[in-house]
Formats: structure tokens, C-alpha cells, sequence
């Protein structure tokens, strides 16, 4: 399978880097063909500019030309791994403007040409497996009482966008600030061997 790979954390030291590197080389192993795309270590601005968002809809051909080579990731890639720290209940601000940015109409999903007409016809088709590998100073119980909104975002909100039977898989490290290094270890090693398991 084609696996685009985006990586979101400032800290090349980071043990989401560690996390980074043991799913692809899980994938790789996996006969795979892995993409990695680090937002951090490109410089991506995830800032939408008043020109981009006064054309989003209008001409959103002109958004595209300064992301088009994640555009054409996107487009090319059968699977999608994303290994990001959960802050403030969801992805790193980088991550989500690159979504904003990147996830165009006409590419992630279609806007209704009228009022009453289907919304969000899903653009990425090509998706058929999604990945998730996170981490969270929160322990699980409070994630959940907050109703789990990045989990939801990328479960829900983006799986809605790729083909019907798509396959998901979501890992989190809870309680990170607390977590023993025996702990850490053990998720690595959680995350290699299903990251093994993808077909």
C-alpha cells in the first residue's frame, strides 16, 4: 500500500519522533511504500491568509498551486499514518492548519452547489486505511468526559472523506507527564507490532 506519513511535533529529540520512527519502519517491513511528510522540519505555514480564505471557495485554484505537492500526497497515497502529541484536547495547531490549508474543496470533499443538496461528498476516495498514533497528558477518563474531540476530528470528521470501507486504527499513550520509561517502552512496542498487522 501507498502510506503517506505526517509527522507534527517541533522537537526532533521528542518521543512522538520515536513513535514516528517505529511505525515506518513497521510499515516499511511491511513491504509498504511510505511518504513521510514532517511538518516542523519543512517550515509548512499552517496559516490561512486573508487572500486563501477570500478565495477558498471562489477560486480555489489559486490555493492550490502553494500546496500542491501535498495535494498530489494526498491524492496519491492508499493509506494515511499520523503521528502528532494531542494539546488542548486535539492535534497541534501545525497539523490543523495544514488540514485548512491542504484539504481543499475539490480535493478532500465537495461543497453543495445549492442549499438542500448533500453535503460533503467525499473527495479522498483513494484512502482506504487511516492511521492514528498520539499521545496525551490527560489519562483517558477525562479525554472521554471532554467528548474526545481530537479522536473524533480524525475517526469521524476526516474518515468521513476516504472510500466507504476504509479501515482505521487509533493508539494513544495516555497520561504521558506520568507515564514510566518501562510504559513508553511498552507503547513503542504496541505500535510496531500493529503497525505490522496492516495489509
Amino acid at each position: 500500500m501507498r502510506i503517506l506519513a505526517v509527522y507534527c511535533h517541533p522537537l526532533a529529540g521528542s518521543y512522538c519522533a520515536a513513535l514516528r520512527d517505529r511505525a515506518l519502519q513497521a510499515l516499511r517491513d511491511g513491504g509498504h511504500e511510505v511518504e513521510l511528510l514532517d511538518l516542523y522540519a519543512e517550515g509548512f505555514d499552517p496559516v490561512l491568509s486573508p487572500q486563501e480564505r477570500s478565495t477558498y471557495l471562489a477560486d480555489t485554484a489559486a490555493n492550490l498551486t502553494a500546496v500542491q505537492r501535498h495535494v498530489d500526497l494526498l491524492r496519491w497515497a492508499e493509506g494515511l499514518l499520523f503521528v502528532f502529541p494531542t494539546w488542548f484536547y486535539g492535534p497541534p495547531a501545525m497539523l490543523k492548519g495544514w488540514l485548512e490549508r491542504s484539504w481543499l474543496p475539490g480535493v478532500a470533499f465537495r461543497v453543495p452547489a445549492r442549499k438542500g443538496e448533500r453535503a460533503g461528498a467525499a473527495g479522498l476516495q483513494n484512502i482506504r486505511w487511516l492511521g492514528c498514533i498520539t499521545t496525551s497528558g490527560a489519562p483517558w477518563w477525562w479525554l472521554v468526559m471532554m467528548g474526545d474531540p481530537g479522536r473524533r476530528l480524525f475517526m469521524r470528521g476526516l474518515r468521513a472523506l476516504f472510500a466507504r470501507r476504509c479501515r482505521t486504527l487509533w493508539l494513544q499513550l495516555f497520561n504521558m507527564n506520568n507515564a514510566t520509561e518501562d510504559e513508553r517502552l511498552r507503547f513503542l512496542d504496541r505500535v510496531g507490532h500493529r503497525l505490522s498487522l496492516v495489509r
